[in-house]
C-alpha cells in the first residue's frame, strides 16, 4: 500500500472527525475497491455505508451522527443561497450533539434546503430553509443553534416534560442564551393554540424550574 495513498486520505480524515468517504476518496484518486483493500488489512474501518475511519484515529462520541452527515454529502454540498450548510443536524439529534435533555438516539434527524432521497437505514430527511442564526457548528458538525432545536423539539410533538429536561440542561450549561430568539420561533406554534411564543417560554421555564439570568416572565 503506497504511502501516498494514505497521505492523501489522512489529509481529508484529519478535518472530520478521522472519517473519510468513499466519494471523498474517489476525488483524490482512491477507487472503492482500493478502500476495501484497505479495510481488510486494517488501514481502515468501516463504520457506516461509504464511509471509514483511518486507522489510529480515535472513536468520537457521536460517530455514527457524523458519519451519516458525511454519507448524506455534508462535508461537499454546496451551502444554501442563506450561507448555510445543506445538511444541517435536527431534533433529537441536535440535542444529543448540543449534549442537552435525556433523549434515546432512535434514528437521526437532518434538515435540508430540498428534497433528497437516501437509503441510509434509520435517517429522517426534512426540507426547511434554514437562516445563518438558526445554525451553529458543534464540534465541526452544522447543527441547529440551541434555541432552534428546542422550538424544533416542540414543532415536532416532543413530550414537553422531555422538551423541558433539554432547556433545563441549557440554561444550566449557559447555552440557551437567546430566549427572545426561542420565542420568535414558538410564535407560529403558540398561534395555533391561541397563545404567544413568549408565554410558551414561560411555560417551558417554569416547567423547567430555571430560566436564563435577565428573563422577564412578564
Amino acid at each position: 500500500m503506497a504511502d501516498s495513498t494514505l497521505v492523501r486520505l489522512g489529509a481529508i480524515a484529519e478535518r472530520r472527525w478521522g472519517l473519510v468517504t468513499t466519494a471523498q476518496a474517489e476525488d483524490v484518486g482512491v477507487s472503492r475497491k482500493q478502500l476495501s483493500r484497505m479495510a481488510s488489512v486494517g488501514a481502515v474501518e468501516r463504520v457506516a455505508q461509504g464511509v471509514y475511519r483511518m486507522a489510529g484515529a480515535p472513536r468520537q462520541n457521536h460517530e455514527a451522527i457524523y458519519a451519516t452527515w458525511l454519507a448524506l454529502g455534508g462535508a461537499t454540498a454546496p451551502r444554501t443561497s442563506t450561507g448555510v450548510a445543506s445538511v444541517v443536524a435536527a431534533g433529537i439529534t441536535a440535542a444529543i450533539v448540543h449534549d442537552v435533555g435525556d433523549f434515546f438516539l432512535d434514528g437521526l434527524d437532518f434538515v435540508l434546503p430540498a428534497r433528497k432521497g437516501t437509503r441510509l437505514p434509520g435517517v429522517r430527511l426534512r426540507i426547511r430553509q434554514l437562516t445563518r442564526d438558526e445554525v451553529m457548528p458543534v464540534d465541526g458538525l452544522p447543527t441547529l443553534t440551541v434555541e432552534r432545536t428546542i422550538a424544533d423539539l416542540v414543532e415536532l410533538g416532543t413530550d414537553l416534560s422531555l422538551v423541558a429536561g433539554a432547556v433545563r440542561d441549557a440554561v444550566r450549561a449557559d447555552k440557551l442564551v437567546a430566549p427572545d430568539r426561542l420565542a420568535s420561533y414558538l410564535d407560529s406554534v403558540a398561534a395555533r393554540r391561541r397563545s404567544d411564543g413568549r408565554s410558551m417560554v414561560n411555560d417551558l421555564f417554569d416547567l423547567a424550574g430555571v430560566s436564563p439570568e435577565g428573563w422577564d416572565h412578564d
